[in-house]
């Protein structure tokens, strides 16, 4: 294979890759912000895992597509919801029992990695949302760094790479176009 064709491949996949970071990063900024702090996608939220209790269906570090609102009360033994333990603490279990007093209804749950069931039931109140099966692993590490103050510079960096890569790629036309012209310049000579 031709080197200049190799490096033509070469080119164009870091430049798709670049923009294809930048793109992703945009988009999960701008999203998190729009939806008060969570990426939303076609109404499904996505949320970061940072424990192993769901472990191993659901890893430590990955993301999940949950889906909120609904009928609170509809959830059935086997459904993982998604609830709120305290003021800003979501966790992810699984139903093992759901209990009605009177109006109410709990969920007894328990994470599939842990060896016991929660200490409290959850009241169909606290329910955020419903686990639908989708997950991908160790992107919520990533996530939850962008997250943070340290993650906004993450922000920059692939804009300020296409910036220097786009410079090198200008520079290395020029130098092109320049040997070019040089190597023109002794021909046009020898035939005037």
């Amino acid at each position: 294979m031709n080197l200049k064709v190799v490096r033509k491949v070469v080119s164009t996949s870091i430049t798709v890759i670049l923009y294809a970071v930048l793109f992703m990063m945009i988009f999960v900024v701008v999203s998190s912000k729009a939806a008060g702090g969570e990426p939303e996608f076609f109404g499904y939220q996505i949320k970061t895992v940072l424990s192993g209790s769901m472990e191993p269906g659901i890893q430590t570090g990955s993301i999940i597509a949950v889906k909120p609102g609904g009928d609170l009360t509809r959830f059935k033994e086997g459904d993982v919801i998604t609830f709120k333990e305290k003021e800003n603490i979501l966790i992810t279990h699984r139903v093992l029992e759901v209990v009605k007093n009177g109006e109410h209804v709990m969920y007894k749950t328990k994470g599939d990695n842990n060896d016991a069931p929660d200490l409290e039931p959850v009241l169909s109140e606290n329910v955020v949302a419903e686990y639908k099966g989708f997950t991908i692993p160790f992107i919520g590490y990533f996530m939850n760094f962008m997250n943070s103050k340290n993650g906004a510079l993450m922000f920059i960096i692939p804009g300020i790479l296409l910036i220097f890569y786009s410079g090198f790629t200008i520079w290395k036309a020029i130098s092109t176009l320049d040997l070019s012209s040089k190597k023109e310049d002794p021909i046009e000579k020898n035939i005037s």
